[in-house]
């Protein structure tokens, strides 16, 4: 189980208003997996697509704080439907990042807030 409670609270985590890409690279149904910041520790995210709606979550398990892949081919995607952690197969939901299958069932992935502006896919600030 993680102790960081939020996406912002992950070390290296960028500022609202942070690029995370573009929704025209992203496939409906599909999945990617991206790193920002420092290359020695870098800020490692994922964005999903399903129709107009995108989302994004923290590359970080929920089990065990570990990236739930280091490259694409390596994480479980069952498009629209959900994502799967490639080390201990934790199955999180697309819409939601809620683990339905493993030992962190009932926990979820840190899902950074995000908005759309002129295509580009951009951390939106939170309410407070």
């Amino acid at each position: 189980m993680s102790e960081i409670a939020a996406w912002h609270q992950v070390p290296g985590a960028p500022a609202p208003g942070s690029r995370l890409g573009r929704v025209d690279e992203l496939a409906d149904g599909a999945a990617a997996l991206h790193e920002l910041g420092d290359p020695a520790r870098p800020f490692r995210y994922i964005l999903l697509r399903s129709g107009e709606q995108i989302y994004a979550y923290v590359n970080r398990c929920a089990h065990f704080g570990v990236p739930l892949a280091n490259k694409l081919e390596h994480l479980g995607v069952k498009p629209h439907t959900s994502i799967h952690c490639c080390v201990h197969y934790a199955r999180y939901r697309w819409q939601d990042g809620y683990c339905e299958y493993g030992d962190c069932v009932g926990e979820s992935l840190l899902m950074i807030p995000i908005r759309i502006l002129a295509g580009e896919i951009l951390i939106a600030e939170e309410d407070k």
